[in-house]
């Protein structure tokens, strides 16, 4: 049998379907934005949005001001969406095509935005590469945001497993570089009026000892 292969999977998915035809269509991500309204980000803040495909996260973004936003996503297709929809905006922007797993940053970031992307990590030795490479990658003191199906919520996405978590079980694997400052839990509805429950937590980077 031929093993999986993420990068082609989503790539298929984001040239076959379009953008009203995915659950995590969001016309306005109001949870997302939310948490930059409660950090009062920075408008000169680097922000990174980790699997922001062709949300319109970073439409908002712009909107808002914020001037140094890096999109990144395994399906080099989403992102040219995204570009596309954006049109001369998209050039304010830094796109990154690769996998969060392996992803290894040329920068530091202030706010790390993932919604969706870490549950697609189901491997611990995954979990733990990215989460390295997030801690390293985050300024002192720097903001994490993430967002996944909770144990609520459903276990498959685009026909792949996802890891379900709850704040008990997030908060345990971010706690050794992250302190957690809240958790909340969001009812999602998608295109298709189904509801996909999400467990949001935000985390502060650890003072290193």
């Amino acid at each position: 049998m031929e093993p999986f292969n993420r990068k082609k999977h989503w790539e298929n998915i984001y040239q076959t379907k379009e953008l009203k035809d995915v659950s995590w269509f969001e016309p306005t991500p109001e949870t997302s934005l939310t948490f930059f309204k409660q950090f009062n980000v920075p408008k000169d803040a680097k922000i990174i949005d980790v699997g922001g495909g062709d949300s319109f996260l970073v439409d908002n973004l712009l909107n808002q001001g914020y001037t140094d936003i890096t999109v990144l996503d395994i399906s080099e297709a989403a992102l040219n969406r995204a570009k596309e929809r954006l049109g001369e905006s998209a050039t304010n922007v830094k796109w990154i095509v690769a996998d969060a797993a392996s992803f290894e940053p040329t920068e530091k970031y202030d706010f790390w935005h993932d919604r969706a992307a870490f549950h697609f990590l189901t491997e611990e030795k995954e979990i733990a590469a990215y989460l390295d490479t997030v801690q390293k990658s985050l300024t002192p003191k720097g903001i994490l945001i993430i967002g996944t199906f909770s144990e609520n919520g459903p276990k498959k996405c685009s026909g792949i497993d996802i890891k379900q978590y709850s704040e008990e079980t997030m908060i345990a694997q971010l706690t050794k570089y992250f302190d957690k400052i809240k958790c909340i839990t969001v009812d999602h509805k998608t295109p298709f009026d189904t509801i996909q429950n999400f467990v949001f937590c935000s985390f502060r980077k650890l003072d290193p000892k």
